[in-house]
């Protein structure tokens, strides 16, 4: 089972290091690894480029923003699963990659996902929050519920099938993909109750009060491109799930 790992990155240069060498320590030994580049003007491609054919398809050009450059990595992908880690990123262990492999070849689902840790932007050793994500129920995501986007990962023929990210999304393009395959789609999931991903504090659409807002507006725009209704309370509660990070 080959899986390929897609990392996109712009202006990465104090962080993408790190995070190719996270992909690149995993004991896992069929690892499709891409990385997307936004056509970068710090040292990110001089970065990339050291590690030579350790990387096996390295794309440096201008795209439309972080959800274009995921769909390049999508559609240049030849693996049976996909996922992504991106340049703020890191695999917790190095048998991350074994672990979903692992949980692919033991039962019969079409993704996954597990649990993730933010983490100081200076020190990837200092926890600011956990996210365990817990198992999945039917009509989970009525609740406010998503799983962690960088531990997600899905079968390439589900893209094949529904499609990648909307651009027109913004924000909360990642979201809305998980709303159509998970809650609309009905794909089947498995949860690894472990830390996969530990990923650096900061983000868009959390930066700002006025970001949480545009960010909770996208929100509902994913639910009604897909034609479903969620309950009146449903992206009210999204974010403040994420009260609980801080305590658990």
């Amino acid at each position: 089972m080959k899986i390929s790992i897609i990392t996109v990155v712009f202006n990465g240069e104090n962080t993408v290091r790190e995070t190719i060498e996270s992909v690149l320590s995993q004991d896992y030994p069929s690892i499709e690894y891409i990385v997307i580049d936004g056509d970068s003007s710090d040292t990110t491609k001089e970065i990339v480029s050291s590690f030579g054919n350790q990387i096996h398809q390295f794309v440096s050009e201008a795209d439309q923003g972080i959800y274009d450059a995921m769909n390049k990595g999508i559609s240049l992908a030849t693996g049976d699963i996909i996922g992504f880690l991106n340049a703020d990123d890191l695999f917790n262990s190095n048998k991350i990659v074994s672990r979903i492999a692992e949980e692919f070849k033991k039962i019969e689902v079409d993704g996954l996902y597990g649990d993730l840790i933010y983490v100081s932007n200076k020190n990837s050793d200092r926890i600011h929050r956990n996210w365990n994500a817990g198992k999945f129920q039917s009509n989970d995501f009525l609740w406010g519920w998503m799983p962690p986007h960088p531990t997600f990962y899905l079968k390439k023929q589900w893209y094949i099938q529904f499609g990648g990210f909307r651009l027109d999304m913004k924000t909360a393009a990642d979201y809305e993909l998980m709303l159509r395959m998970i809650h609309k789609n009905n794909a089947k999931l498995a949860y690894i109750q472990k830390i996969m991903v530990r990923m650096r504090t900061g983000g868009a659409s959390n930066a700002t009060l006025k970001n949480r807002l545009i960010a909770n507006k996208n929100d509902r725009k994913a639910w009604k491109v897909n034609d479903i209704a969620p309950y009146w309370f449903t992206t009210t509660l999204k974010p403040l799930r994420k009260i609980l990070q801080f305590f658990s």
